[in-house]
């Protein structure tokens, strides 16, 4: 997937406001930290199994690294949480916890659809 000004930029946003550095996430991810550079910066083509990494890891639907409005994306940011100090374990079970609520999330609006 060709990596466009929005979804760098959002990356970049979402990674700076959860408080990781660029080799962090380049940890979790299993890729070098350039490679995270090269995406911030829209020089590399990210996959969408590494957006969807991302998407759980962030806390965010994948739309949401994909948003060309900035004051959308800049709410959405609004709830993401900051981490410090985290390992690469401890980022894996947040993107796993996150991915979780997210399908309980969906499960939940489907159920309450067919029950109109």
């Amino acid at each position: 997937m060709k990596s466009s000004k929005f979804t760098s930029r959002n990356i970049k946003a979402f990674r700076e406001r959860l408080n990781l550095s660029q080799q962090e996430v380049a940890d979790f991810l299993g890729v070098s930290r350039e490679m995270i550079s090269y995406w911030e910066n829209g020089q590399r083509e990210i996959s969408l199994e590494i957006l969807e990494k991302l998407s759980d890891l962030f806390g965010v639907e994948l739309i949401n690294l994909l948003e060309e409005n900035e004051d959308i994306a800049q709410v959405d940011l609004a709830f993401a949480f900051r981490t410090e100090g985290l390992t690469k374990s401890d980022l894996e079970q947040i993107s796993t916890f996150n991915k979780i609520v997210r399908n309980y999330l969906k499960i939940q609006e489907i159920r309450n659809k067919n029950e109109d």
